[in-house]
């Protein structure tokens, strides 16, 4: 198999949905066995990007809130949306600040990850920040956040206990424990 080439072959696409953050497309396609179907993909305006603070006794902060499409309550990292323009890298940096109040010196990029790429082109950047000082919260007005200091540990034990589910978080947490040495 060439892994170079798509085989895939779109006969025509149509966008059914869009909005300020998504762009929902129907395409029929022609499979790659030959076959004539459908695909529905989900394409995202922002690129998603979160943080995993760490301070200098080995804890992190992480934040949680009620998920619309999940109709649940979810743990997560600090995360946010990069507009088209902005560096991501900036938008960490804003995104620690405005859910956690919390400032890093040092920052380093330690992964890119596709969230769910069987139905969507979303594409995320996870960041290690270190060296931490604490300022206020600036939260959007639609988010009600509840911000909590665990160890790394405890935020590790809660991604194998499935108490945190999140994609973007659970590898930015296993990654970190990881480079931490747990």
């Amino acid at each position: 198999m060439n892994e170079e080439k798509n085989p895939w072959q779109i006969l025509d696409s149509e966008v059914k949905y869009e909005n300020n953050w998504i762009q929902v497309v129907h395409q029929n396609v022609i499979n790659p066995s030959g076959g004539k179907g459908i695909y529905g993909t989900v394409n995202f305006k922002n690129i998603a990007v979160g943080v995993v603070p760490i301070d200098k006794d080995g804890n992190t902060w992480l934040v949680g809130q009620y998920r619309f499409p999940l109709n649940e309550y979810s743990w997560e990292i600090p995360e946010g949306g990069c507009p088209d323009g902005e560096e991501v890298l900036e938008t960490a940096k804003r995104e620690l600040k405005e859910e956690t109040g919390l400032i890093a010196q040092n920052w380093s990029l330690i992964s890119k990850l596709h969230t769910s790429n069987s139905v969507c082109n979303e594409v995320a950047y996870i960041f290690l920040a270190e060296e931490i000082t604490q300022s206020e919260s600036q939260p959007e007005d639609t988010e009600q956040l509840q911000v909590k200091k665990v160890s790394l540990k405890e935020a590790l034990e809660m991604v194998l206990a499935d108490k945190i589910t999140d994609s973007m978080s659970v590898a930015g947490i296993l990654k970190v424990a990881r480079l931490k040495g747990l």
